[in-house]
């Protein structure tokens, strides 16, 4: 089909409409094909260096799955409409004793509060402490690191993102990765210890109204020489916030102070 007019170019993009490719989002979201335990806000395949962001609201469940094995999910999450409070990776392992991401922990931000928690877990394959890739980092490993090339860094695709969203290059904190691990050795040494397989999942809740920010970009310590990365699937839904009588509300003293402090605070904003 012609576009070198304007009717051809016209023609040409309304000939576009229900076309499916394995990377985009669906819409409306409720039309997914897959059933979930609530009703569907967003659905969206990430392609291998891409990224995506949404607004959801408190009591959102939003499940990610790495469909084929190779994709690795670096997230950014703020309190929407309040982006000085983000997620805080050092604080999330600090108050929970440890640094490796499992069932039930809760995603903290420098306020003491929880931005969301990890409610479900298939893969064990993640990392709070490297962060993304970066440009120059990208650049010196496979030639180029631009959002445009062949091998964007994750943190020029969080700046996009993030401008999306009213925010600057410099309320980028550090990110944690779903989907390639980390294990830190006795000598403090890091060892990649790669992906849990394809069809792994994890599934956050959110604890309150948040920002999402997910670049889907090779982990900064995978060893490979070519730039690996396969989609990701994005599934959320509508369920509530963690209550007490939860068992995870009473898991740890830490956890259990954590929700009190956001339920505290989101009461005086008459919101819990």
């Amino acid at each position: 089909m012609a576009t070198a007019t304007t009717y051809g170019a016209r023609d040409h993009a309304r000939a576009q409409e229900g076309a499916r490719v394995e990377a985009m989002p669906t819409v409306p979201a409720s039309t997914w094909p897959e059933e979930a335990p609530g009703q569907v806000v967003w659905a969206e395949v990430v392609g291998g260096g891409n990224y995506t962001h949404r607004v959801l609201a408190r009591g959102t469940e939003m499940r990610l799955t790495d469909l084929r094995g190779d994709a690795c999910a670096h997230l950014l999450l703020y309190a929407d409409g309040r982006p000085w409070e983000r997620l805080n990776t050092a604080d999330t392992v600090k108050v929970r004793w440890n640094a490796y991401l499992r069932e039930g922990a809760q995603l903290l931000s420098d306020q003491g509060r929880v931005l969301a928690t990890l409610v479900a877990d298939t893969s064990g394959r993640h990392d709070t402490l490297c962060g993304t890739s970066a440009l120059a980092r990208n650049r010196r490993r496979y030639g180029a690191g631009e959002p445009e090339s062949d091998s964007p860094a994750g943190r020029e695709l969080l700046k996009l993102a993030a401008l999306k969203n009213g925010l600057e290059p410099r309320d980028l904190p550090p990110s944690l990765s779903f989907f390639q691990g980390v294990e830190v050795r006795e000598d403090g040494a890091l060892d990649f210890t790669g992906t849990a397989g394809a069809g792994a999942s994890v599934t956050l809740r959110a604890e309150q109204d948040l920002t999402v920010l997910i670049a889907n970009v090779p982990h900064p310590l995978d060893p490979r020489p070519a730039y690996v990365s396969t989609p990701l699937e994005v599934l959320a839904w509508r369920s509530g916030p963690t209550r007490p009588g939860d068992p995870l509300w009473d898991a740890s003293p830490e956890g259990r102070r954590a929700y009190a402090n956001t339920t505290d605070f989101l009461a005086s904003r008459g919101i819990a």
